[in-house]
């Protein structure tokens, strides 16, 4: 059995802690969350709409993408929450952000879904934000392959071997979930517009399990689908614990045992078990964090080392770390 799953968030020393009251239909241990309210120790670096965070583990840094006028589109931060620069070359309008490490370096990838020249594109940068790769055509919204063009491309997932995982777009004409080899080759492509198995409408987010599945958020048709990485088949999909809202972000727990998922419109993460391998199932939240109205939690990132939890946060124009509680 199941059982009642109850989340209860108590104001404990100034600090947000959420506690778990019954067990996971999963057998693993609970993972329970605090806000650190001291993250960043200078938030007035915020000074646009916080679209998107990505960690970087191996180096202990937080990339944040943010949007508005005349402001850094980049801010990078310590994991202990201060402020190191910010850069700004070629970016029009951060949506989702991904920081890729291998045995020679570190890099950055944005898509970007601005309508200017710099727009429609996923581009890769150094950490100081020097500009290394383009992929689409710039300022060209479009859906083919030869030349690869996006339309409001929202989110990329690059695995240890560079293989690519991004889905197009967040609102344009494709509803789409390509993979590209490490050279940027098409190895497969899936979805269409609509609500049929493998079909999207605004494919938001996209991530890895350690089981070689791909979880995608397809945001308006309010459910999470799910592929296999290898051949791009449909294995499955959750949609009972979307009823209120759309899943807008979805990421692994360090211990890949949870899914966080944003849901903007009610202002919550919530907290899913994640299946065994060779099961996808039903969806189940474990717990989740209730935020404060208009704080529109937008995507996630999760520093895989700590456990820690970033939420980028659109309404409330800001970064928020939640670190788990042993």
């Amino acid at each position: 059995m199941a059982g009642t799953l109850l989340a209860v968030l108590a104001l404990l020393g100034g600090s947000q802690v959420l506690k778990a009251e019954c067990f996971s239909p999963w057998k693993g241990e609970q993972q329970m969350y605090k806000l650190d309210i001291g993250w960043p120790k200078t938030p007035e670096h915020f000074t646009g709409q916080t679209f998107c965070v990505a960690v970087d583990s191996l180096h202990g840094l937080v990339y944040v993408g943010q949007r508005g006028d005349n402001v850094p589109k980049v801010l990078v931060f310590s994991e202990e929450g201060y402020f190191l620069h910010s850069w700004n070359d070629t970016v029009e309008m951060p949506h989702g952000i991904f920081v890729w490490n291998t045995a020679i370096g570190s890099s950055v990838w944005i898509t970007d879904v601005g309508t200017g020249k710099y727009g429609h594109t996923v581009k890769q940068y150094s950490p100081l934000g020097k500009l290394m790769q383009v992929l689409g055509t710039p300022g060209n919204a479009g859906s083919s392959l030869i030349p690869l063009q996006f339309d409001q491309p929202a989110d990329i997932f690059v695995e240890e071997t560079g293989e690519i995982y991004v889905v197009d777009g967040d609102g344009g004409m494709n509803n789409r979930l390509l993979k590209l080899t490490n050279d940027y080759k098409e190895l497969w492509l899936t979805g269409t517009n609509g609500s049929g198995i493998g079909q999207f409408r605004i494919p938001h987010s996209v991530t890895l399990d350690a089981f070689g599945r791909v979880w995608v958020a397809d945001r308006d048709n309010k459910r999470i689908q799910v592929f296999d990485k290898v051949t791009g088949e449909w294995l499955g999909s959750w949609s009972s614990c979307f009823s209120e809202d759309g899943p807008y972000s979805v990421r692994f727990t360090a211990d890949y045992k949870y899914l966080i998922v944003a849901q903007l419109n009610i202002n919550r993460l919530a907290i899913l078990a994640a299946p065994p391998v060779g099961s996808i199932g039903d969806c189940a939240i474990v717990h989740s964090v209730q935020l404060a109205d208009e704080t529109k939690p937008h995507l996630v990132d999760v520093d895989m080392r700590s456990g820690a939890v970033y939420v980028a946060e659109i309404g409330a124009q800001q970064v928020q770390k939640y670190v788990p509680l042993s």
